[in-house]
């Protein structure tokens, strides 16, 4: 039989990778062509990278198809398992089923039992097929639930408006934790593909000076703001030659949060259709009567005319 082919190359998006590149998700951001899959090599990392419902529910498939296979090796040989409120044998497939429960959670009600060398043997290797299992379940669960993870959110838009003379880009980032993120740290990237002097099209990143790159206690909302100057790669770009580019502004954010005193990480990235020209951000930040900060997170993506 003819090997299955490889998967077509196609030209994808520049913009589209970077965004898949950006978010987060269980589902294989690259293809790996000429390259044999290594799933079980790594195995711990696909599975820390799963949605908690998708991890839920291959433990439910496992934990059920692991008892009925050894429901089957009980169950298809006579005299394997006994019945102890019957004086007789186990014949009933459901009845197998629910002693290898029992079996491998170490339950042992006692009305269940093995008969034979046979049934022994296989009690012992399900014990330790038990055990092991479990032990990775454990594993990985305390790793997802100790996992620091942020939960940072960036503004649907950036906005090109002036400020303090000087057309500036900015987005902003907010913590919905309203914990610490201490000595938080932002760096921006402007990529898109340029041509070389010998006719090679690459895809170049050219970093973003930003006014403010640190920030020592981020708790609520964060303007990052990028100077368009005669040093930007931005300079002198119209709102229609932005548009109409292939820009990418890539974003990542780091820091130390102070609930769990590990570092945690975010990004974004905003396409050349997310930029916004003569925008400003509305005040989302305020305060209640006994002096407390407020956040409006229903204007957080929220632009405005710019003021003039």
């Amino acid at each position: 039989m003819d090997a299955t082919p490889p998967p077509r190359q196609t030209q994808f998006p520049p913009s589209n990778l970077l965004r898949a590149l950006a978010t987060s998700g269980s589902r294989s951001r690259v293809v790996a062509i000429g390259q044999p899959r290594r799933w079980l090599t790594d195995a711990y990392v696909r599975l820390m990278g799963m949605k908690w419902s998708q991890l839920i529910l291959i433990f439910i498939v496992g934990f059920i198809g692991f008892n009925a296979i050894f429901a089957l090796l009980y169950w298809m040989v006579p005299g394997t398992l006994g019945n102890g409120s019957t004086s007789g044998e186990v014949t009933s497939p459901l009845d197998a089923f629910f002693f290898s429960v029992q079996t491998v959670a170490t339950i042992g009600y006692g009305v269940l039992y093995p008969k034979s060398v046979y049934g022994n043997v296989l009690v012992t290797i399900e014990i330790m097929g038990g055990v092991f299992g479990f032990a990775m379940g454990n594993g990985l669960m305390f790793a997802r639930f100790s996992r620091p993870t942020s939960r940072i959110m960036f503004s649907e838009v950036a906005v090109v408006a002036q400020h303090n003379g000087v057309p500036t880009l900015m987005f902003r980032a907010a913590n919905q934790r309203h914990n610490l993120i201490l000595e938080a740290h932002v760096k921006v990237a402007l990529t898109r593909l340029e041509t070389t002097e010998e006719g090679r099209t690459m895809r170049r990143f050219r970093d973003l000076a930003i006014e403010r790159r640190d920030n020592l206690t981020f708790i609520l909302s964060w303007t990052v703001m990028h100077p368009i100057d005669a040093l930007s790669p931005l300079y002198g770009m119209t709102p229609e030659e932005v548009a109409q580019s292939d820009i990418n502004i890539v974003v990542v954010m780091t820091g130390t949060d102070e609930s769990f005193s590990q570092p945690v990480h975010a990004r974004h990235v905003y396409q050349a259709t997310d930029i916004v020209f003569g925008k400003h951000f509305k005040d989302i930040i305020g305060a209640t009567e006994d002096g407390r900060a407020t956040i409006d997170y229903a204007q957080f993506h929220a632009v405005e005319d710019a003021r003039l």
